[in-house]
């Protein structure tokens, strides 16, 4: 076993709180800078708290669909990556509301998303890459005159 020590941050961000003795969690070591990146970047910062609002059966397949909060659907696109309860995978759909995944049989056996169901929370961390184009873009600081935005671009030339 091990002991792990938590912040308010992370317990405001995440659904550790409501964690109870015998509950799953996935552990994954981090990829070394020497590593061959093959997949998705995922750092293990939380963004917020997701929750399944349906799973069916596609053949072989399941696919979930999450609600989360606006301020995260922003972030998330089709064919993009995130990561759920610390699992990296494609998203298969994106609305104001929350985005779709499809699950293999491995990664149902494997993680804990095997066995979630309607109305489980999870941990949902949104493409890295994603939120710094945001911040570059302006999305965080609409009200300053020194974001990158449409105009900007077109007066450097670039529309």
């Amino acid at each position: 076993g091990f002991v792990v020590h938590t912040v308010s941050e992370t317990l405001s961000r995440t659904n550790l709180g409501s964690l109870k003795r015998g509950d799953r969690v996935n552990l994954e070591r981090a990829l070394k800078l020497s590593d061959r990146l093959d997949g998705h970047i995922v750092t293990g910062h939380i963004d917020g708290v997701g929750r399944i609002e349906k799973k069916t059966r596609e053949g072989t397949a399941v696919n979930f669909w999450f609600s989360v909060s606006q301020d995260m659907t922003g972030l998330i696109v089709e064919k993009g990556s995130i990561a759920v309860d610390g699992i990296s995978l494609t998203v298969t759909s994106v609305t104001d509301t929350g985005f779709g995944v499809s699950i293999i049989p491995h990664t149902l056996t494997y993680t804990t998303l095997g066995f979630k169901s309607p109305g489980d929370l999870v941990n949902v961390e949104t493409d890295i890459i994603g939120k710094y184009v945001v911040k570059l873009l302006g999305g965080y600081t609409k009200n300053s005159s020194s974001h990158i935005g449409l105009e900007f671009l077109a007066e450097h030339g670039f529309l």
